[in-house]
């Protein structure tokens, strides 16, 4: 059978788009979609076996956490408990945009998705699309890069069907990913730690962080 078969890639109008990946989704399916930053694995992230598909596509073993994308700022109150106040400003000051903001996670969130963790890694990307498919869904997706572990990142449909066509149910195609931080992976910041400690560097930069909202981070080793 062609290894592409079971995959279907959905064109057109953004609206229609929209709707095929809410349809899957639904269904707990696995979509490969266009974030500002590289194409992403959604999948409801709270539906666990929908999560377990992400880890299989991906060839990651369970117990490493997967991020987690939501449609706006406000919506960190529905999936982060106690989050300090320099967590607001930051999200406030770069969502919709490539930061990765780890807080303590609320019950909703399936532990298969934080590796067991009580933390989480919560996002608002600038795809303007994938909001939407997080609002129409209702439920928050996963947001971990669309290819297999240890893999280059992937900005066009096309070489996502080329790698994961047949594991997964429908890739989104808007064309190469054009944003101005095409192809970089978000910073992550995690705010638990004091003071805050960047776990990986991306385009918002920790002098970007510490200048534009006046919060003191640090700068893990290997970031």
């Amino acid at each position: 059978m062609n290894a592409l078969a079971s995959t279907r890639k959905a064109s057109g109008p953004p609206s229609g788009q929209v709707s095929a990946a809410v349809e899957v989704l639904k269904q707990g399916g696995v979509v490969a979609v266009p974030t500002d930053t590289l194409y992403g694995l959604a999948a409801n992230a709270l539906n666990e076996v929908a999560v377990r598909r992400v880890f299989a596509v991906k060839g990651r073993p369970e117990g490493m956490a997967l991020p987690v994308l939501i449609a706006d700022t406000e919506d960190l109150a529905k999936f982060a408990v106690d989050v300090p106040e320099a967590a607001w400003k930051l999200a406030r000051r770069f969502w919709p945009g490539p930061l990765t903001l780890v807080l303590r996670k609320a019950d909703v969130i399936p532990s298969i998705v934080t590796g067991g963790a009580d933390t989480v890694g919560l996002r608002v990307p600038a795809a303007d699309l994938v909001r939407q498919i997080v609002r129409e869904l209702g439920a928050p997706v996963t947001g971990t890069s669309a290819n297999r572990t240890g893999k280059p990142g992937l900005t066009t449909a096309d070489d996502v069907m080329a790698e994961l066509g047949g594991l997964v149910d429908l890739v989104l195609d808007i064309g190469p990913i054009t944003s101005d931080y095409q192809g970089a992976a978000s910073t992550i910041i995690d705010m638990l730690s004091q003071p805050p400690l960047i776990l990986r560097e991306g385009p918002v930069s920790t002098e970007d962080i510490g200048e534009q909202c006046g919060v003191a981070v640090v700068k893990f080793a290997g970031a």
